[in-house]
């Protein structure tokens, strides 16, 4: 169970009402709903919805789905965030400005600091980001996560996307990366991540946002509230050259051509070598497991792979999920979230996911941030912008770091 869901579980805040209330009433309490139980309406050409009730472990939870078929050339995913890799917005927000007409909620992100005082959370997402074909950021160490346990054999560099084929996969994703100076070739050890492993040197563009960038130093590669580093360095680069240098890691906006390395322990001592006006080459690239470029990707974790649960999904834990499904060999995607009202609120386990998802239709799944940040949204018919489609479970929208939407232009 995440920070947050263990939070939104404990809140018993009154729920705002939601646009789509009216879209939500109805429907008797009903046992595990095939995939037929409950009509589709559209929401654009090629995307649809639904709700019904599953009867779960912890009582009755209320399932919010999206159908998407990507066969319409028309129709395609992407990612949503609000500009900047470490920064938050509302689901809502992100899809209208975007144009998008269906959404759901992304990874999990970092959400509280409070292991690290005086360290503020960035915001940022746990594993990679992709966005129309461009890596935004790579994944965090496993250990430094947040977000219940993973799967047994599961890394946080697994991604649920689409690739350059049009069809939906899941995947692994790692960043492959050099930074040259002066002959000597060092490793690149993330891209505007909250957390580097431990030794790392980290880059840091204009897509990180304002945030600190204290945060990459702190905890290690086995804990998450391990005490932030006292070796570190960095180094700014504008226009591939060293321009100043600092013991301590800065914040602030980072301005377009201006790179930004952060070291901790041996690569804080490698950075200290770098001298002011050297060139320095950084490149970078995504490698993914299966070979695939993709156009789009998110972090997450597996949950149902050739039509079979994972081993070692937790079936203890009930809570609100939001999840992805694909089906017809990735030319089918469903979105799902659960709904966080009252009634519902204890939601499913993570078995339960896996076995939802099968049944509609999924041959694979993938696991979102839940909680309270579950949230999906779409179009009515006739408008031009979203609704919140479940009930968050604090009563209103959380900001997230990113999220999936659903394009049909």
């Amino acid at each position: 169970m995440t920070r947050h869901q263990k939070r939104s579980g404990a809140r018993r805040t009154p729920l705002t009402l939601l646009t789509a209330l009216g879209t939500l009433a109805g429907g008797a309490l009903a046992g595990a709903a095939p995939a037929d139980a409950a009509a589709w309406t559209t929401v654009a050409a090629g995307v649809t919805y639904r709700h019904y009730d599953l009867r779960a472990a912890a009582g009755v939870a209320r399932v919010h789905v999206l159908g998407v078929d990507l066969t319409r050339a028309h129709v395609r995913l992407g990612l949503l965030y609000p500009g900047k890799v470490a920064a938050r917005a509302a689901v809502s927000s992100m899809a209208d400005a975007r144009k998008a007409v269906a959404a759901v909620n992304g990874d999990f992100f970092d959400i509280s600091e409070t292991q690290h005082p005086g360290v503020t959370a960035t915001g940022a997402s746990v594993g990679p980001a992709v966005a129309h074909g461009r890596v935004l950021k790579g994944a965090v160490p496993d250990a430094q996560r947040f977000g219940p346990e993973l799967p047994p054999g599961t890394t946080t560099r697994a991604v649920v996307g689409v690739g350059t084929d049009g069809r939906a996969r899941l995947d692994t994703l790692a960043l492959k990366g050099t930074i040259t100076a002066s002959g000597r070739r060092l490793p690149l050890g993330g891209l505007n991540q909250y957390a580097l492993p431990v030794g790392s040197i980290g880059a840091f563009t204009s897509d990180w946002g304002s945030a600190s960038r204290l945060r990459a130093t702190c905890g290690t590669d086995t804990s998450r509230a391990a005490a932030c580093s006292t070796r570190t360095y960095e180094v700014t680069l504008r226009r591939g050259r060293v321009v100043s240098a600092s013991a301590t890691p800065g914040g602030g906006s980072i301005p377009a051509g201006t790179t930004v390395l952060v070291g901790r322990e041996a690569g804080a001592r490698h950075l200290k070598a770098f001298t002011t006006g050297e060139r320095v080459t950084v490149r970078h690239r995504p490698v993914s497991g299966s070979g695939t470029a993709y156009r789009f990707a998110v972090g997450g974790y597996p949950l149902l792979r050739g039509g079979r649960s994972l081993p070692g999904l937790d079936a203890g834990v009930s809570a609100v999920r939001t999840a992805v499904g694909i089906g017809d060999r990735g030319r089918r995607v469903f979105l799902l979230a659960l709904d966080g009202a009252v009634p519902y609120r204890r939601g499913t386990t993570i078995a339960e996911v896996a076995a939802a998802l099968k049944n509609l239709g999924a041959t694979e799944g993938f696991s979102l941030d839940g909680g309270g940040s579950s949230t999906l949204v779409a179009r009515p018919a006739g408008s031009t912008r979203v609704t919140v489609r479940n009930h968050p479970s604090a009563g209103a929208e959380r900001p997230v770091a990113n999220g999936i939407g659903v394009f049909t232009r």
